[in-house]
């Protein structure tokens, strides 16, 4: 893999992680705000599916 599309994969799977440590420090306090808990899920999913997509356009074709 190209050392660019290894760092912007990094990148994207550094922004998950870091909204499924923010989902759960919201979820683990006193005060939950449920509306912005769903945003940052909705926003992990669709980075989750945009890694993939990146991945798979990056991915050569191997006929086997």
């Amino acid at each position: 893999m190209d050392e660019t599309i290894r760092v912007e994969l990094e990148t994207m799977r550094a922004e998950h992680r870091r909204l499924d440590d923010e989902i759960a420090a919201l979820s683990s306090e006193g005060i939950t705000d449920q509306l912005e808990i769903a945003r940052l899920k909705r926003r992990q999913l669709l980075l989750k599916d945009q890694i993939q997509l990146f991945i798979n356009q990056h991915t050569p074709d191997i006929i086997a």
